[in-house]
């Protein structure tokens, strides 16, 4: 059996095409590949070199469209023993190939010609192409005699060499042209005896010799016929054919009846060129009718072969059911075939067939039973060729290298993208991707393909089949073959160069972990060049599924952003798996970038049996551009191969579905991750790096609630290029406690250059704990204290978004220039805030004493508004810290009464401090004013009094009486909700101002103090109370001693110095002046003031009554110890808004003692907001107001 053959086979010329000379494999290729391409000559192109020398035997010769055909058999071929049955078996033509300058002397190759040729008997021309020859070879050559067989082709381009050997082949064509006129011509005349290897089967009895003259002209025919379709005339052809026919019928000669029936197909074929549908059928009936007559003849491979050729014929997808039953019914007839050769080509052929039909399987299938009987060849070139057919079958069992397929790179990454964007598998992918039912058949084929390479002596594909082997099998495989396996591997990596790349990886498995998260103090941010706040609306870049800073989507699926510095060291987490049950050593890994802009640092691990590890692995960008990382190199085995990481991604998802084996992670005990995308990098110019440390170390400042600490922040410059631009804000919790930041230490620094630091004060006051905030211990923690401590992650942080020179990229080819990104640095304000002073109770104390009366008052000082606001004179320091209300005539005294525990084991000491405007100054300078310190021992408790100052309202007004304000809602509309607003805000400035200027401060030994916060214990105290504490009296009563008509001049001047003090001697005997004393049996003048505090007019009627010690009213009754002149009840008087009125009168004391004065009033026709200040609700009662208590002290005169 020949291979290649198809019913077209008849009408083509064998010509050996033959190496002469020394000549190199390059040129050979480059002159073979011209050749080829010369497989048909025109016969219209080939008239000129033509000669009919008598007249020619090929009557219906096609010359205008006709063509000469031929097959070129590069380095020739054994003749074949069925050459006189089928002529064009015969090698009619012999074509040397020689190159010149390599080839010096040409007699000698041209002697070295002569030789090969005569080994061809069987060749009608014969030609020997000379290329590239010197000028003194072509001279030589001239006085040669080697008559036109030598033919010198000179030196040229590849075109003109084309277009030498394109004229040199049509004179072969014409050449061969009129030799087979002459043998049909002498055939014709002469006719010799045609055998073939059937007739010599048996004895040559004189009955065969008889029997075989009978046959000679059918035969005779046969041939001729075949030479008319060699000279393409295939209407000659098919006149000699049926000649053949009728005679082979009538002798019985049915081998050479089917030969002849075979080349009226041919010549069926070649008459009716470009019209295969039109005689299909014709053609196929009759082939059948061919397989028919060869199954009659005592050999198979005739018939097998002709099968072949039917197949070929119609193959093609409408006809594949024809064909496959063709194909395996020679399958089958293939036991038959005695040769082993034979059965080797028809596997070959059978095997193209199913391949041409799109039948990869059974073309796999079949060429394996090729690479079987080479295998049972013990030569190393039969290994060769089972290795390079396994190799072509490999693909359909889908165990093929990926060095090999030229998909292996695309189809993963498009399945890979159709689950992201989908979400869901496409099954038809998986499945041609992974199939789990093929994995006998394919570890058979793998082993095949190892045993061809070892046999072979390939020690990269024998390394490469037992790497696919062990990685995709390993669960099939026994301990002691995955040993074995490892083994293979090994000692085949010995036999290779060091540093041998293979498309194949074998162990470990190699995924993506995750991109580690920038450090805090790596933070990069994109710069927005139309802001000056360039950080604003910028998120950190890099992979984060979530940071403090952004929020993420988890169901973002597309990739994300990352950028790397150059210069910068980088790391990326990968996880390793071992599932075999032997150690594993990977000599060295790094990450893989096919761009130049990276260097990798290689790493060794060492696994041991069903163990997997997740490893860092680092590098440092070196150019600016876009980079990629698919996966990872790794040297194992001796061997370098690289370990995508799409493939271990695929690899998981169909262990997921079931599709494959296992999922060597999961059987490792590795846990399960989620999917990692590698994100878009790219590569930026060198940054500044600020590096940030707290002076005094990293830990938790340890701080009681209130205590202030100045903590100071170490910045340095650790990159390669200056900080120019810096900004400081907060982030996190508890901001407030920030009480400064030296910003302008740092901006003064700026230009920061590389290796410059600088220090930064930052001033911390510790927080309030709260019950959320904090960790409730009844018992003492590790360190030893008692109480609450904040949680952790409750320090406030310092965010320093800084960048370097405003350059924009360069390297980059862009379409609008980038600027360089900048960066973030996050420092943590470690602060562990302990419980300190805890409050137990506060509460407002509220005291009235009774005032001394004096001639004079506290000299009034009016505001803008008419407002009085008294100023004490001669007071002392300790004086300024109360108010002296001179309209109530009483010290007022309002304090708000704190108590603390101290429930830590440390002491405190507490010290009350007032923030008091100096009023003899116009620019409202402020003065402290302390308390003594008061001390709190540990785990005990103590009250501590805050005096509150200038808390009363200064003017009574019905804005601030909530009932008035909705009474009056439906007339003033939204100019009431207003005012309420208003009036709500005014109050919580009066709060907040009257806080802020009151400090309760502490401290602990000689560095810790801080700074109670009372607001929350001044409102709680107030909440309940604060209209009545705030809103003053509507009117307000004071009494003085003043100068009358009744006063004479002697008895004024005592007066005067009564009024002022009364000498007392005391134990030392020694006068002292007491004030406000008041004698016995003498007139005394005195003055009663009524203010009024509302801003409108208030009528009443005014009454003053005196009291003694023991209640009872000095001015009724038969008992009476007081006497006066005018009018003490009934006084009818007005007054004015926020004006105030005196009244006078004279009071004579019958009896010395003490005595009590009180003004009263009477409000007629009291206004609506009076009414509801005084809590009543009828329209009709009056109003009544009274004043506090005034003490009179009456000396006897004895």
């Amino acid at each position: 059996m020949e291979p290649d053959v198809s019913i077209e086979s008849g009408c083509m010329i064998r010509i050996a095409v033959l190496p002469v000379g020394d000549m190199p494999r390059s040129n050979m290729r480059d002159y073979v590949s011209m050749l080829l391409r010369l497989n048909k000559i025109e016969l219209s192109s080939i008239s000129s070199f033509y000669t009919e020398h008598q007249k020619s035997p090929f009557a219906h010769q096609p010359w205008e469209n006709g063509s000469l055909r031929f097959k070129f058999l590069v380095g020739g071929a054994q003749p074949s023993a069925w050459e006189d049955f089928q002529s064009n078996r015969k090698i009619l033509g012999v074509i040397g190939l020689c190159h010149c300058p390599s080839s010096p002397d040409l007699g000698a190759v041209y002697e070295q010609f002569q030789g090969i040729r005569k080994a061809y008997s069987s060749a009608l021309v014969e030609k020997c192409f000379a290329f590239c020859p010197s000028d003194s070879q072509v001279q030589l050559e001239d006085g040669g005699k080697k008559g036109n067989n030598l033919i010198l082709f000179p030196p040229a381009d590849r075109q003109t060499q084309e277009f030498h050997i394109q004229t040199m082949m049509q004179d072969l064509a014409a050449a061969l042209l009129m030799e087979f006129e002459k043998y049909v011509l002498r055939a014709e005349s002469a006719g010799t005896i045609l055998k073939t290897p059937l007739d010599s089967q048996t004895s040559l009895g004189s009955e065969e010799v008889i029997k075989a003259k009978k046959r000679r002209l059918g035969r005779a025919q046969k041939t001729i016929g075949d030479y008319c379709l060699l000279a393409g005339s295939p209407v000659d052809a098919n006149d000699h054919y049926s000649t053949a026919i009728e005679l082979a019928r009538l002798t019985g000669d049915v081998f050479w009846h089917a030969g002849a029936l075979e080349g009226t197909v041919c010549a069926l074929l070649l008459d009716r060129m470009g019209q295969k549908d039109q005689i299909l059928e014709e053609a196929k009936y009759r082939y059948y009718d061919v397989i028919q007559l060869y199954r009659r003849v005592p050999t198979v491979s005739f018939e097998l072969q002709a099968a072949l050729k039917l197949a070929r014929f119609l193959c093609r997808r409408e006809l594949a059911k024809e064909v496959v039953d063709l194909l395996m019914s020679a399958a089958d007839g293939a036991k038959s075939l005695i040769d082993a050769s034979d059965r080797l080509v028809l596997y070959v052929e059978i095997a193209r067939l199913f391949g041409n039909l799109g039948y990869e399987r059974k073309a796999a299938f079949f060429s394996r039973q090729v690479a079987q009987l080479y295998l049972q060849q013990d030569n190393c070139w039969a290994a060769i060729s089972a290795l390079q057919v396994l190799a072509m079958t490999s693909k359909a069992y889908r165990v093929q290298s990926k060095g090999t397929n030229a998909r292996s790179h695309s189809f993963p990454n498009e399945l890979r993208l159709s689950h992201l964007e989908g979400g869901k598998l496409n099954s038809q992918s998986i499945v041609s991707l992974f199939e789990c039912q093929w994995s006998t058949l394919q570890m058979v084929v793998l082993r095949e393909i190892l045993l061809s390479a070892v046999r072979a002596g390939d020690p990269l594909a024998a390394w490469s089949a037992a790497a696919r082997l062990l990685r995709s099998y390993y669960p099939l495989i026994t301990p002691a073959g995955q040993s074995g396996l490892a083994s293979a591997l090994s000692n085949s990596a010995e036999r290779l160069p060091s540093g041998t790349r293979c498309a194949d990886p074998a162990v470990p498995f190699v995924r993506l972990h995750s991109f580690p998260f920038y450090p805090s103090q790596m933070d990069i941010i994109k710069r927005n060049s139309g802001k000056e706040e360039w950080w604003t609306g910028s998120i950190p870049s890099g992979p984060f599924i979530y940071t403090p800073f952004s929020k993420g989507d988890p169901n973002e699926s597309h990739k994300q952003d990352l950028i790397w510095i150059v210069g910068e060291p980088v790391q990326v987490l990968v996880e390793l798996a071992n599932p075999c049950g032997f150690d594993l050593t990977v000599d060295s890994i790094y990450l893989s970038v096919y761009s130049n802009n990276f260097n990798a640092f290689p790493v060794s691990v060492c696994l041991p049996p069903n163990t997997s590890k997740v490893i860092s692995l680092s590098g440092i960008p070196t150019s600016v551009g876009p980079l990629t990382i698919p996966g990872c190199i790794v040297h194992c085995f001796g061997v370098i191969t690289e370990h995508l990481f799409r493939d271990v991604d695929n690899l998981l998802i169909g262990a997921a579905q079931g599709l494959v084996l296992s999922d060597p992670f999961r059987s490792c005990g590795s846990t399960k991750i989620k999917n990692v995308l590698v994100p878009n990098i790219n590569v930026v110019p060198p940054l500044p790096l600020l590096v940030s440390h707290v002076v005094g170390g990293d830990s938790a400042a340890i701080l009681y609630e209130g205590e202030i600490r100045d903590v100071w922040v170490c910045l340095a410059n650790a990159g390669s290029t200056p900080v120019e631009q810096a900004h400081i804000s907060l982030s996190g919790k508890n901001q407030d406690s920030v009480i400064s930041i030296g910003s302008e230490i740092l901006k003064s620094a700026l230009p920061l250059k590389p290796g410059a630091e600088v220090m930064i004060p930052v001033t911390i006051k510790a927080w309030q704990l709260g019950l959320v905030d904090s960790e409730n211990s009844t018992n003492k923690n590790l360190t030893g204290i008692i109480g609450r401590t904040s949680k952790e992650g409750s320090s406030p942080m310092l965010v320093i978004h800084y960048a370097g020179p405003s350059q924009y990229q360069e390297e980059v080819q862009t379409i609008e220039p980038i600027l360089p990104p900048g960066r973030r640095v996050v420092v943590p304000l470690h602060v562990c805030v302990l419980q300190g002073l805890s409050f137990v109770r506060a509460r407002l104390l509220s005291m009235e004493i009774p005032a001394h009366i004096r001639e004079t008052l506290p000299i009034p000082v009016y505001t803008d508004e008419a407002v009085s606001d008294e100023v004490p004179v001669n007071e002392t320091k300790a004086d300024c810290l109360v108010k002296i209300d001179p309209y109530r005539g009483s010290w007022g005294l309002r304090l708000l009464e704190l108590e603390l525990s101290n429930p830590t084991d440390v002491v405190f000491e507490i010290s009350v401090s007032v923030q008091m405007e100096d009023p003899t100054t116009s620019d409202g300078e402020t003065s402290d004013f302390h308390y003594p310190k008061t001390r709190i021992d540990r785990e005990y408790s103590a009250r501590v009094l805050i005096p509150l100052e200038h808390f009363k309202l200064p003017v009574f007004d019905r804005s601030f009486l909530p009932k008035e304000t909705k009474r009056v809602e439906s007339s003033y509309g939204k100019h009431s909700n207003f005012t309420e607003r208003h009036s709500k805000a005014e109050l919580n400035a009066s709060i907040k101002n009257l806080t802020s200027r009151i400090k309760v401060r502490w401290q602990s030994g000689r560095n810790s103090s801080g700074e109670l916060n009372i607001k929350d214990a001044v409102q709680a105290a107030l909440q309940t109370t604060i209209m009545d504490i705030l809103l003053p009296d509507p009117l307000t009563f004071g009494f003085r001693l003043s100068r009358n008509k009744f006063s004479t001049g002697p008895l004024d001047a005592q007066q005067n110095a009564r009024s002022h003090g009364r000498h007392h001697s005391g134990e030392d005997g020694r006068t002292k002046v007491l004030n406000c004393s008041i004698l016995a049996h003498e007139m005394t003048p005195m003055e009663v003031l009524v203010r009024n505090n509302t801003k409108e007019l208030v009528k009443m009627s005014l009454s003053i009554t005196c009291k003694d010690v023991a209640g009872d009213n000095c001015f009724d009754g038969d008992k009476a110890t007081v006497l006066w002149a005018g009018v003490l009840s009934g006084i009818r008087v007005d007054v004015p808004p926020l004006q105030e009125i005196t009244h006078s009168f004279v009071m004579y004391f019958l009896v010395p003692g003490e005595y009590t004065l009180m003004g009263s009033a009477v409000i007629d026709d009291a206004s609506d907001f009076l009414r509801d200040r005084a809590r009543t609700d009828s329209s009709n009662e009056p109003i009544f107001c009274s004043g506090p208590p005034f003490r009179l002290h009456v000396l006897g005169t004895a």
